[in-house]
């Protein structure tokens, strides 16, 4: 099982329109895209202020390396990357395996 977190930073231009869709396509990836067994969205709410200006993360599970591999050119992680890109002010990337 492979763990796959993005720390986000939005553009001030984004809306919530847009972060809106952004997310209903990282909730759909598990029906989509196989070897994504879950997507989890949440926005900060930690009250230490140590966030960096990141305001969202997502939490994708990847079954095994197989599902990453098959997630990363998959069509569907492409057309989400067209709606994320334009928002997009910065974000951070992490992987780890259990």
């Amino acid at each position: 099982m492979i763990r796959h977190i993005l720390l986000i930073q939005f553009k001030p231009t984004a809306t919530e329109q847009n972060i809106s869709e952004l997310k209903a396509l990282f909730e759909a990836m598990p029906s989509k895209v196989e070897g994504v067994d879950a997507v989890e969205w949440g926005v900060n709410d930690s009250p230490e202020g140590k966030n960096k200006h990141y305001t969202h993360t997502v939490l994708m599970t990847f079954r095994d390396e197989a599902g990453r591999q098959n997630y990363l050119p998959h069509r569907e992680h492409d057309a989400l990357k067209a709606v994320f890109r334009p928002i997009l002010e910065d974000i951070v990337v992490f992987d780890y395996s259990l």
